[in-house]
Protein backbone atom coordinates (compact mmCIF):
# COMPACT_ATOMS: atom_id res chain seq x y z
CA UNK A 1 0.00 0.00 0.00
CA UNK A 2 1.27 3.42 -0.80
CA UNK A 3 1.48 6.28 1.56
CA UNK A 4 -0.01 9.64 0.62
CA UNK A 5 2.57 12.12 -0.61
CA UNK A 6 4.02 14.30 2.06
CA UNK A 7 3.31 18.03 1.96
CA UNK A 8 5.70 20.21 0.01
CA UNK A 9 7.89 22.68 1.77
CA UNK A 10 8.55 26.01 0.07
CA UNK A 11 11.44 28.31 0.74
CA UNK A 12 12.91 31.31 -1.03
CA UNK A 13 16.49 31.77 -2.06
CA UNK A 14 18.25 35.16 -2.25
CA UNK A 15 17.20 35.82 -5.92
CA UNK A 16 13.48 35.90 -5.21
CA UNK A 17 12.98 32.42 -6.71
CA UNK A 18 10.85 29.99 -4.78
CA UNK A 19 12.22 26.54 -4.24
CA UNK A 20 9.70 23.75 -3.82
CA UNK A 21 10.94 20.69 -2.04
CA UNK A 22 8.97 17.45 -1.97
CA UNK A 23 9.86 14.36 0.06
CA UNK A 24 10.00 11.01 -1.63
CA UNK A 25 8.02 8.36 0.24
CA UNK A 26 10.85 5.80 -0.20
CA UNK A 27 13.68 7.93 1.20
CA UNK A 28 13.96 9.68 4.50
CA UNK A 29 12.97 13.31 4.85
CA UNK A 30 16.51 14.51 5.56
CA UNK A 31 18.42 12.41 3.03
CA UNK A 32 16.59 12.73 -0.22
CA UNK A 33 14.83 15.79 -1.60
CA UNK A 34 13.75 16.70 -5.05
CA UNK A 35 14.35 20.34 -5.72
CA UNK A 36 12.40 22.17 -8.30
CA UNK A 37 12.81 25.85 -8.94
CA UNK A 38 9.69 27.80 -9.87
CA UNK A 39 10.09 31.49 -10.62
CA UNK A 40 7.87 33.69 -8.49
CA UNK A 41 7.22 37.20 -9.72
CA UNK A 42 8.53 39.79 -7.38
CA UNK A 43 7.16 43.34 -7.10
CA UNK A 44 10.31 44.66 -8.81
CA UNK A 45 10.03 42.32 -11.77
CA UNK A 46 6.34 43.16 -12.26
CA UNK A 47 6.99 46.87 -12.51
CA UNK A 48 9.85 46.49 -14.98
CA UNK A 49 8.48 43.76 -17.24
CA UNK A 50 6.43 44.95 -20.21
CA UNK A 51 2.84 43.75 -20.34
CA UNK A 52 2.81 42.55 -16.74
CA UNK A 53 -0.68 43.66 -15.84
CA UNK A 54 -0.28 47.13 -17.37
CA UNK A 55 -1.77 48.48 -20.55
CA UNK A 56 0.34 50.29 -23.09
CA UNK A 57 0.99 53.96 -22.30
CA UNK A 58 -1.85 56.16 -23.49
CA UNK A 59 -4.33 53.30 -23.50
CA UNK A 60 -5.23 53.28 -19.84
CA UNK A 61 -5.66 56.51 -17.94
CA UNK A 62 -6.34 57.28 -14.33
CA UNK A 63 -10.12 57.50 -14.33
CA UNK A 64 -10.81 59.62 -11.27
CA UNK A 65 -7.84 61.99 -11.46
CA UNK A 66 -8.16 62.69 -15.20
CA UNK A 67 -11.87 63.58 -15.15
CA UNK A 68 -11.09 66.84 -13.40
CA UNK A 69 -8.11 67.74 -15.56
CA UNK A 70 -8.10 70.22 -18.42
CA UNK A 71 -6.57 67.64 -20.72
CA UNK A 72 -9.49 65.27 -20.10
CA UNK A 73 -12.05 68.00 -20.77
CA UNK A 74 -10.26 69.03 -23.96
CA UNK A 75 -10.18 65.43 -25.17
CA UNK A 76 -13.87 65.03 -24.40
CA UNK A 77 -14.71 68.26 -26.25
CA UNK A 78 -12.68 67.15 -29.27
CA UNK A 79 -14.34 63.76 -29.18
CA UNK A 80 -17.80 65.31 -28.87
CA UNK A 81 -17.10 67.53 -31.87
CA UNK A 82 -15.81 64.57 -33.86
CA UNK A 83 -18.93 62.56 -33.02
CA UNK A 84 -21.16 65.49 -33.97
CA UNK A 85 -19.35 65.89 -37.31
CA UNK A 86 -19.56 62.17 -37.97
CA UNK A 87 -23.29 62.10 -37.28
CA UNK A 88 -23.82 65.16 -39.47
CA UNK A 89 -21.87 63.54 -42.33
CA UNK A 90 -23.93 60.40 -41.91
CA UNK A 91 -27.20 62.36 -42.04
CA UNK A 92 -26.00 64.30 -45.10
CA UNK A 93 -25.01 61.09 -46.84
CA UNK A 94 -28.43 59.58 -46.12
CA UNK A 95 -30.15 62.72 -47.44
CA UNK A 96 -28.00 62.72 -50.59
CA UNK A 97 -28.78 59.05 -51.14
CA UNK A 98 -32.52 59.65 -50.73
CA UNK A 99 -32.37 62.57 -53.16
CA UNK A 100 -30.58 60.39 -55.70
CA UNK A 101 -33.21 57.65 -55.23
CA UNK A 102 -35.97 60.18 -55.91
CA UNK A 103 -34.20 61.47 -59.04
CA UNK A 104 -33.76 57.94 -60.35
CA UNK A 105 -37.43 57.11 -59.68
CA UNK A 106 -38.52 60.19 -61.65
CA UNK A 107 -36.15 59.33 -64.50
CA UNK A 108 -37.44 55.75 -64.49
CA UNK A 109 -41.06 56.98 -64.74
CA UNK A 110 -40.12 59.27 -67.66
CA UNK A 111 -38.33 56.43 -69.43
CA UNK A 112 -41.26 54.05 -68.91
CA UNK A 113 -43.63 56.67 -70.36
CA UNK A 114 -41.28 57.07 -73.34
CA UNK A 115 -41.19 53.29 -73.83
CA UNK A 116 -44.99 53.20 -73.82
CA UNK A 117 -45.17 56.04 -76.37
CA UNK A 118 -42.54 54.46 -78.63
CA UNK A 119 -44.27 51.09 -78.41
CA UNK A 120 -47.54 52.67 -79.57
CA UNK A 121 -45.71 54.46 -82.39
CA UNK A 122 -44.06 51.21 -83.43
CA UNK A 123 -47.41 49.44 -83.46
CA UNK A 124 -48.96 52.16 -85.64
CA UNK A 125 -46.03 52.09 -88.06
CA UNK A 126 -46.18 48.28 -88.28
CA UNK A 127 -49.87 48.45 -89.08
CA UNK A 128 -49.22 51.07 -91.77
CA UNK A 129 -46.42 49.00 -93.25
CA UNK A 130 -48.50 45.82 -93.29
CA UNK A 131 -51.45 47.70 -94.87
CA UNK A 132 -49.16 49.13 -97.53
CA UNK A 133 -47.58 45.71 -98.14
CA UNK A 134 -51.03 44.13 -98.59
CA UNK A 135 -52.06 46.89 -101.00
CA UNK A 136 -48.93 46.30 -103.07
CA UNK A 137 -49.54 42.55 -103.08
CA UNK A 138 -53.11 43.08 -104.28
CA UNK A 139 -51.97 45.36 -107.12
CA UNK A 140 -49.28 43.01 -108.40
CA UNK A 141 -50.41 40.99 -111.43
CA UNK A 142 -49.29 37.42 -111.77
CA UNK A 143 -46.31 37.15 -114.04
CA UNK A 144 -46.93 35.77 -117.53
CA UNK A 145 -44.58 33.41 -119.34
CA UNK A 146 -43.30 36.27 -121.55
CA UNK A 147 -40.92 38.67 -119.69
CA UNK A 148 -41.36 41.31 -122.40
CA UNK A 149 -45.07 41.38 -121.89
CA UNK A 150 -44.78 42.63 -118.33
CA UNK A 151 -44.96 46.37 -117.81
CA UNK A 152 -41.66 48.18 -117.71
CA UNK A 153 -40.52 49.35 -114.28
CA UNK A 154 -40.87 53.03 -113.55
CA UNK A 155 -37.46 54.65 -113.01
CA UNK A 156 -38.26 57.89 -111.38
Amino acid sequence: MSQPPQPKATSSDHNGVSVIQSQSHAASAAASALLQQVPQPSPLSQASSPGAGKAAPGKMKKASADKDSDEYRQRRERNNLAVKKSRQRSKQKAMDTQQRVNQLKEENERLEAKIKLLSKELSVLKDLFLEHAHNLADNVQPPSGNPEASPAPNNQ
